[in-house]
């Protein structure tokens, strides 16, 4: 018998006992009686019927939320790993080469460079 409508459909056990779980506010036995697979039972009330509906459909969205938590932290993880190669890449390339305590600078800023020490040496003569 269902406790949630007093339904008498004798073949419908598994479903009522998942309803009675779910009065009960015992959302993890629900869930191993087999919230997700039973079928609601066609000789409870629609009000019985719902509520079995409507748990299955929000621990639905809650296992839609967690698999969209799981798949944004995995990319976060992989865009942070490719953030940190190119950092390392980076720092890799701009090390002096041996013997070197500088990285040469190129051609455009050494020529920018050797101007504005010209003038500095003009302005203090």
């Amino acid at each position: 018998m269902c406790s949630g409508c007093d339904c008498g459909d004798a073949g419908a056990t598994a479903v009522h006992a998942v309803i009675e779980a779910l009065l009960a506010d015992d959302l993890d036995r629900a869930i191993d009686l087999g919230l997700m697979t039973v079928a609601p039972c066609p000789g409870c009330s629609p009000a019985c019927r719902g509520k079995l509906t409507d748990a299955r459909a929000a621990r639905e969205r809650a296992l839609a939320a967690r698999e969209r938590f799981r798949n944004r932290q995995a990319r976060l993880q992989r865009l942070a790993e490719e953030r940190r190669e190119r950092r390392e890449k980076t720092a890799t390339a701009s090390q002096p080469a041996p013997g070197r305590t500088r990285p040469p600078l190129p051609d455009a800023a050494a020529a920018a460079l050797a101007r504005a020490r010209a003038r500095a040496a003009e302005r203090g003569r």
